[in-house]
């Protein structure tokens, strides 16, 4: 479905004969946002994109109701429309805010926010329902969208942290917690700190520590780096993982099990890590 098609489902015209559904009923389920405008009202053009784009975003949550107020005198008189544009909020049958005149996109935005769910939350709700499984994976992709739909979302950002570490990403998790600021250093801070900490004591061990130094050692020896991947990969530290899978491929394209090894670590990745399409991106290079 277009977004011009969920926006027409979701944008009436309000008249006398739809008054009482849309006034008494509708707005017991969603927010009613009344645009009252006439076609000599240069404003009402406008203004009236402005909230039909408004509208498209929210088609679940928001109607859209428009009052032609040269044809529906006694739909405009019931609210007392003195003058156009007018824009009122009607939630359980009762007008509850509103305003008068063209007013920026992001104020009215602003004004609406404080009635409608934020963008971000129907995918906060789907992050936590995998969460609630010990799915990390199928939560990241949601907590990535929450986070870029709203970074100061400090919901938004804490679970999409805790997403991160739990899938191996730590310096983006570390670089993420540091910018919390001091005012919303709750509880789930202390325990992602502590959570990195632990997943960073995790991620050093002495096999690891001796495959790098054997690397460093023999650098044109591709099985150690291929080994050493695999340590790396074994305990979440998947970029290095890849970064050395890949400098192997480019050295030599058919080295040993390093190819498949390489793809299946993409494809492990939880959908919406960079790293994935990154990588993806890289082997087919090679490839083709």
């Amino acid at each position: 479905m277009s977004k011009q098609q969920m926006m027409s489902n979701n944008i009436v015209d309000l008249t006398v004969e739809n008054f009482q559904q849309v006034i008494l009923e509708t707005s017991r389920e969603k927010l009613v946002l009344i645009d009252f405008w006439a076609e000599w009202c240069e404003p009402c053009k406008d203004l009236m994109p402005i909230l039909e784009k408004i509208a498209g975003d929210y088609p679940d949550t928001l109607l859209l109701a428009k009052v032609d107020c040269e044809r529906q005198q006694e739909v405009a008189a019931q609210f007392g429309i003195r003058n156009l544009p007018t824009v009122m909020v009607v939630k359980d049958a009762q007008p509850i805010d509103g305003f008068a005149g063209v007013q920026p996109e992001s104020e009215i935005r602003a004004m609406l926010a404080k009635y409608l769910p934020a963008p971000e939350d129907e995918y906060l709700q789907k992050a936590s329902e995998c969460l609630s499984e010990g799915d990390y994976a199928g939560a990241f992709p949601f907590a990535k969208q929450a986070y870029e739909i709203n970074p100061d979302n400090i919901d938004s950002k804490y679970l999409y942290i805790d997403c991160l570490i739990e899938t191996g990403a730590l310096p983006q998790a570390k670089t993420l917690l540091g910018e919390i600021k001091m005012v919303d250093q709750d509880q789930r801070y202390q325990t992602l700190q502590g959570k990195i900490e632990l997943a960073e004591q995790a991620a050093d061990t002495p096999e690891i520590r001796a495959l790098f130094e054997q690397a460093e050692a023999e650098p044109d020896n591709l099985q150690v780096k291929v080994d050493l991947a695999v340590a790396l990969y074994q305990v979440q530290r998947s970029e290095e993982a890849l970064e050395l899978l890949y400098s192997v491929l480019l050295k030599d394209f058919g080295f040993g099990e390093a190819k498949k090894f390489m793809l299946d670590v993409i494809n492990a990745l939880p959908d919406g890590d960079a790293l994935k399409s990154t990588y993806r991106r890289k082997v087919y290079s090679l490839m083709y």
